[in-house]
């Protein structure tokens, strides 16, 4: 039973300090494992080989086999997850609960209604800096590819360019500009266009 406790404690530690992302918390993944003695070094090194080659994030991929290799149960792989995504959760609640009070309060304050308007232009700044990176000659073959990019960030950032109080434009605006529906889509015309 002390093994769960001190699983628990060791992933939630983890997860409330570990910035950087998945890679940057082996560190500290790897420093909590051999002080309890988990796992040899040899072990955590194999975990992270297969970490890294299974779907999802390094970080939590780690923590499900330190999990269940420390205790041999599916609990403690379920428990080192849980605690180890726990401290982001509990953070990205807290700071959504109060956007909602502020954007409820200060609905009518001129000041936070264009603070949270200048925020979208900056989020679609990062967003085209972060697309920007990846046009390369690699990437970027032909003509087709310039179509389907441009096509994608015009989708992408359809909800900020029509602002209609009719119900079925704001759904069909919404479908149109769904992340999954334009993964899709980008897919299957890329599909069509290259095979």
């Amino acid at each position: 039973m002390m093994i769960y406790l001190q699983l628990f404690i060791s992933f939630f530690k983890i997860g409330l300090f570990g910035f950087g992302g998945g890679l940057a918390i082996l560190s500290l993944i790897q420093h909590e494992v051999l002080a309890y003695g988990w796992l040899t070094e040899q072990e955590f090194v194999d975990i992270v080989a297969i970490s890294q080659v299974t779907p999802g994030p390094i970080g939590v991929n780690c923590a499900t086999y330190v999990g269940y290799t420390a205790t041999g149960t599916v609990w403690g792989s379920v428990l080192a997850t849980g605690a180890l995504i726990l401290p982001s959760l509990i953070i990205m609640l807290t700071l959504c609960k109060v956007y909602v009070l502020l954007s409820t309060r200060f609905a009518d304050n001129v000041y936070f209604q264009n603070t949270l308007r200048y925020l979208r232009f900056a989020v679609l700044g990062l967003i085209a800096a972060a697309a920007l990176l990846l046009i390369t000659p690699a990437t970027f073959i032909d003509e087709w590819s310039i179509v389907l990019f441009a096509a994608v960030f015009v989708l992408t950032i359809l909800p900020q360019l029509v602002r209609s109080k009719n119900p079925v434009v704001q759904r069909v605006v919404s479908t149109l500009s769904h992340p999954i529906l334009l993964i899709a889509l980008a897919g299957v015309a890329g599909y069509v266009i290259y095979a």
